[in-house]
């Protein structure tokens, strides 16, 4: 694409200069909006705006009334329509004849006024789809994609700055294409190719709603058949042995920064391979029988990531940790927020208490360390406690479908035996509690033994002494 700005010829008859019109001549970037009639095919003209959009349009006389009419032919694209395309249409709308020319672009005027919104446009209606409360197979109202926020997200930072002001009708594959481009080389903040996928989906998500019957905005997604993507490396942080026990024991620490209850959370993860969305909400009413034999927690589906309940069978060291948390008979929230009573604690607390939390105005400055860096640990996030319990659990021999069923996934093989999806879904309700119960057992035992074992005092980066 030509990178030189052209000046726009001043007066009306430069605004309206005729030329040859050629690709390169679409690609220029121009100061203000400038029209360009192509000398070729008389009538045919490409208007340029100062952000780069070249549209081509026919300019003709409706013999009906006797007056001009101009019909919208599409936006240039350098590989789906091009100069010689615009010049292929406009021949064959002249063939046509002036009353069927004519109808034709009434009609278009018409379509054009039920699609000419712009993606912004789409994207607030979107938005407020996604977020319309249903009711729910629980039968509690909630929004008709629990995850809005994330999307919404996804089209405010991502998609809306880019492509906004453009219409959805008009925006290409190569619009899509550029701006992921764009994301992974890090033009929108830090390179991420995380970042390009969240985006991909959230446009796709966003197109196929607008083609849909009834809405009618485009008539088909631009974002198929993109280019791959680089693959994503997958975390793979285990916290080794001595990290669980200088972090185990850290987390007593009466000087460190972080209220009590984040940090029982932040062991209750460790040893539950719950997520973190899933225990911090854990309220009363979903604990049953800490004090009998089989001791367990009960996650309602609103608060899981694939929307099943889950029931999970509590080890001794969890109904330990759940009775320091509930210090009060009133107190209905395990993991109350130390801020705001009566609600339990942020979903992003577990996280800010590991890494710690920067300066608004500075965000090289540490505003309050982290545990990891107040014990002298390798960062990690609350995800890899999950991790790491699931590694421990498969050191001490258990299956992995059972590790599966405690993680909430679902086991796709069984004695090296596919089994198909629909049993699982439809059929089989069981909840595997007794080997998900020996599991978490193994783990909370393993973990005993690793935090009962004494290690030498090291010296933290910070200088603050541990102690085990």
């Amino acid at each position: 694409m030509d990178s030189n700005i052209t000046p726009s010829p001043a007066g009306k008859r430069g605004r309206n200069s005729s030329v040859i019109l050629t690709d390169r001549t679409c690609e220029r970037r121009v100061a203000k909006r400038t029209k360009l009639y192509d000398r070729k095919c008389p009538g045919l003209y490409v208007s340029i705006t100062a952000a780069g959009v070249a549209t081509f349009s026919f300019k003709f006389t409706d013999r009906q009334t006797g007056k001009q009419r101009t019909g919208w032919l599409g936006a240039y694209n350098p590989e789906t329509f091009t100069v010689e395309d615009a010049r292929s249409k406009v021949y064959g709308l002249k063939a046509m004849g002036g009353e069927a020319l004519a109808e034709t672009f009434r009609d278009q005027k018409a379509t054009k006024a039920k699609r000419g919104k712009t993606v912004s446009e789409i994207i607030d209606e979107r938005i407020t789809w996604m977020k319309t409360p249903v009711k729910k197979p629980d039968g509690e109202m909630r929004p008709r994609l629990e995850s809005w926020e994330n999307t919404a997200s996804h089209l405010n930072r991502l998609i809306r700055p880019r492509l906004g002001k453009k219409l959805a009708m008009e925006v290409t594959k190569h619009d899509i294409a550029t701006l992921s481009n764009d994301i992974v080389a890090g033009r929108f903040g830090k390179p991420s190719v995380s970042n390009a996928r969240h985006m991909r989906k959230a446009a796709s998500g966003l197109f196929n709603w607008t083609a849909e019957a009834g809405r009618d905005y485009v008539t088909a997604s631009p974002c198929v058949n993109l280019p791959k993507l680089d693959p994503e490396h997958p975390r793979t942080r285990v916290l080794s042995e001595d990290e669980i026990r200088i972090f185990w024991h850290g987390l007593d620490r009466a000087d460190l920064p972080w209220d009590r209850r984040t940090r029982l959370a932040l062991k209750f993860e460790l040893v539950i391979m719950l997520r973190s969305r899933e225990l911090l909400g854990a309220h009363r009413d979903e604990l049953f029988d800490l004090d009998g034999e089989h001791p367990r927690f009960d996650v309602p589906l609103k608060r899981v990531k694939k929307r099943r309940m889950i029931q999970q069978p509590l080890s001794d060291l969890a109904v330990e940790i759940i009775k320091e948390a509930l210090t009060s008979e009133d107190q209905q929230y395990v993991f109350e927020s130390p801020m705001y009573r009566g609600q339990p604690i942020h979903r992003k607390a577990m996280a800010d208490a590991l890494r710690g939390t920067k300066h608004e105005m500075n965000k090289d400055k540490t505003k309050t360390a982290g545990i990891c860096a107040l014990l002298g640990l390798k960062p990690f996030t609350p995800h890899d406690l999950r991790r790491t319990a699931a590694t421990l659990a498969g050191d001490l021999g258990f299956d992995d479908a059972w590790i599966a069923k405690c993680l909430d996934h679902a086991a796709s093989k069984k004695a090296e035996v596919v089994v198909p999806t629909v049993t699982g879904k439809v059929y089989n309700h069981s909840k595997r509690m007794n080997e998900k119960r020996a599991v978490l057992d193994g783990v909370a035992a393993e973990l005993r033994r690793i935090v009962g074992r004494q290690t030498p005092t090291t010296q933290a980066e910070t200088g603050l002494r541990l102690f085990a």
